[in-house]
């Protein structure tokens, strides 16, 4: 089951959506001309729509806007960091190195030193098919430590391999440790609406403590050139689309199964 909910959407994800379209369209080519060429047309235009800076803004924003950055910042009794923002201390790397999400380590070391929280729970295992290595609980412990978290405020959870079991696996520490009060929850704000969902459903006390925005409020007022460039396909929006589907997709999925 883990292997078909990270399998199965790579096909409605653009990228994905597009090669099958694609395919489609080969295999229909010789028989179904038309068929293949109204194909090609609809993949062209999953790939220029995902593509398009504007409509990778206006999703992942529809996302971040969602839980804004605390002001101010409330105590708790509990500083929760959310998995997927480290890569694997494997060879030819050194020691465990953060990603695009790693912000959500950075902030929760802050939050520990500013004294907002006593313990900081680190949730994420590591998937067997990704390589063997510790679960990325400890590599976010050895980064937190070098910014002087100390050992003794770490509580881990290194099996939970999905936002529900990192929420489960969390409600099972609180529950261990007669941690009652509210924690402060921090992932990328993309990832915020689904995980504070999933959270609160199963009566943990979390508040929202976003971070790794893709994007600011920084007024925009582009020129006519400025704006035909962001028109045009680009690598980086058609990441930030395919993330947000991937969350809302999530959301709706973890929905239906009555897990948020």
């Amino acid at each position: 089951m883990l292997f078909l909910s990270k399998l199965l959407p790579l096909f409605v994800y653009p990228a994905g959506l597009t090669c099958v379209l694609l395919a489609v369209a080969i295999a229909c080519f010789w028989k179904r001309p038309k068929l293949s060429a109204k194909l090609v047309g609809i993949a062209l235009g999953v790939l220029l729509f995902s593509s398009n800076g504007w409509v990778a803004k206006t999703m992942v924003q529809s996302l971040e806007s969602q839980h804004l950055p605390l002001q101010p910042v409330p105590k708790a009794e509990a500083i929760v960091v959310l998995g997927g923002s480290i890569r694997s201390p494997i060879a030819p790397r050194v020691w465990p190195e953060v990603q695009e999400a790693g912000d959500r380590v950075l902030y929760g070391a802050r939050l520990y030193r500013e004294g907002y929280a006593p313990k900081v729970i680190l949730s994420g295992g590591r998937i067997s098919w990704t390589g063997k290595s510790p679960g990325e609980a400890q590599d976010m412990a050895t980064l937190m430590t070098f910014m002087g978290v100390p050992k003794t405020a770490f509580l881990l959870d290194s099996t939970s391999l999905n936002t529900y079991q990192n929420a489960v696996n969390v409600k099972t520490i609180l529950t261990q440790e007669n941690i009652k009060g509210p924690v402060l929850l921090v992932t990328s704000a993309i990832h915020m609406p689904r995980s504070i969902a999933i959270f609160k459903k199963l009566g943990i006390n979390a508040i929202a403590a976003p971070t790794d925005y893709l994007f600011d409020d920084t007024p925009v007022a582009p020129g006519l050139l400025d704006f035909i460039l962001r028109l045009f396909p680009d690598s980086e929006a058609l990441f930030q689309t395919t993330q947000a589907l991937k969350e809302y997709i999530g959301l709706w999925m973890y929905r239906l199964q009555g897990w948020a």
